[in-house]
């Protein structure tokens, strides 16, 4: 066998490999011996059929399974080997010799090779990050959003702004009808036929008018889809049934338990400082997640490296196979470009400074995030063996795919935090309010 990589510029290359029949024939006479033992062909009993019928028989599309799968394991051992930095996979090239598979002994196969060459990281540029500060504005909303999440359902008998009535909504000169709940919140225009109406009361309307022509806002109303209601028009009845209405929870123990434990908090102070220690923690990653972005966009926009960009294109078209036109191609093109760039740098500065991620790494991000979704701060000791049973079978789904996937996503998490230790952070201090309004 022979294998030679011949650079035709900076970023390209062909690939050629030579074999020879000795490289493939043992592979072949062993793939011909073991259909034997297992092939059922009329007239001889299992395990018996003569090795030179088998071959006769399905020889060829035996040699194609076994050049292929050569030619797959010593291209892949090859670019080990000689660490070869590549784009992708090598790809066949278009036009190669016609194969006489029922003579032919010696094979030659040439590919195309798009190659990433070595590049500078950018750590002397800087990137700004945030301290958000909180505000009065900030902590009086959660107090807010708190009392009304945990408050109570009450049904009085006359509806106000803010409540939720529910009745059966007709279209007058039409067929629709349906059970449904209005949001008074929604109601742009004519907001009094709503507020101050009674069980049985009767309101008619015009409902593009009175939910401000939004479609978005009738398909919560109707139930319809956005684009079923987009002809939607002219005037409705509803019949009021019940008015719903939440009561603001009050800040007591109940409270205090619900939102962290039993006792964990017990007076007002100690409840107000655990409000501010929470949503600090949440800007702080939220600030995180922004820094790291600058971090991305800035090695993005100042790496210089030149790239395969024609190998590039075909590699895109091959892999999605056929599915994205050259049209598309091109059009996303520099997006692409972005997004192998960021995978080279972190490519780089996984290998620069030997980053890793173990298995107890992946399995205890697994189980975190369950704790999350069951709101558990930790996993109680009866429930451990069951945890850890849940986790790795989670992991194993897809063919392991969600075990790739936190893996990925914890490895990249190392490379931002290296990257933020290399990097000159600008930190500004900001209002919570004014960071929500930059952020969205």
């Amino acid at each position: 066998m022979n294998i030679t990589l011949n650079q035709t510029d900076s970023t390209n290359a062909q690939l050629k490999v030579v074999l020879e029949e000795a490289d493939y024939a043992p592979k072949v006479d062993q793939q011909v011996k073991e259909y034997s033992k297992k092939a059922q062909i009329k007239g001889f009993r299992p395990g018996k059929v003569p090795a030179g019928l088998v071959k006769k028989m399905y020889g060829k599309s035996i040699l194609v399974e076994q050049i292929n799968k050569t030619l797959q394991e010593e291209i892949s051992k090859y670019i080990r080997e000689n660490d070869v930095k590549l784009l992708g996979e090598p790809l066949p090239e278009t036009e190669q010799p016609e194969i006489d598979w029922d003579n032919q002994k010696t094979f030659e196969f040439t590919y195309q090779v798009g190659l990433l060459p070595d590049f500078n990281l950018p750590l002397d540029k800087s990137v700004e990050g945030y301290k958000v500060e909180l505000d009065q504005k900030t902590i009086d909303e959660a107090y807010e959003n708190l009392k009304r999440q945990f408050g109570k359902t009450v049904n009085p008998e006359t509806a106000e702004q803010g409540d939720f009535i529910s009745g059966e909504l007709k279209q007058v000169d039409g067929e629709f009808q349906s059970k449904t709940l209005i949001p008074t919140s929604r109601v742009v225009e004519g907001q009094d036929k709503f507020v101050g109406v009674k069980t049985d009361d009767v309101v008619r309307f015009d409902i593009r008018k009175t939910f401000g022509d939004d479609n978005a806002a009738l398909a919560h109303v109707t139930g319809l889809s956005k684009e079923a209601v987009a002809d939607l028009n002219g005037e409705f009845e509803f019949i009021v049934e019940k008015i719903n209405r939440t009561e603001s929870a009050e800040l007591n123990q109940e409270l205090f338990d619900k939102l962290f434990g039993k006792d964990e908090v017990t007076t007002e102070e100690e409840f107000d400082a655990k409000i501010r220690e929470t949503i600090l923690e949440n800007y702080e990653r939220e600030s995180d997640n922004l820094l790291y972005r600058n971090i991305i966009d800035t090695l993005v926009d100042n790496v210089e490296v030149e790239l395969p960009e024609a190998f590039f294109k075909r590699w895109i078209q091959v892999t999605n196979e056929g599915k994205l036109t050259t049209e598309q191609i091109e059009e996303n093109f520099d997006k692409y470009v972005r997004e192998l760039k960021w995978s080279m740098i972190k490519n780089k500065v996984v290998e620069e400074n030997e980053l890793k991620v173990s298995n107890e790494e992946v399995v205890d991000a697994t189980k975190e995030k369950m704790l999350a979704q069951f709101n558990m701060p930790e996993v109680p000791e009866e429930l451990m063996e069951s945890m850890n049973s849940y986790a790795q079978q989670y992991l194993q789904q897809d063919n392991g795919r969600n075990y790739i996937n936190e893996y990925e996503q914890l490895l990249a998490e190392k490379v931002l935090a290296k990257l933020k230790e290399k990097m000159t952070v600008v930190e500004k201090t900001i209002s919570s309010e004014d960071f929500r309004n930059m952020s969205l």
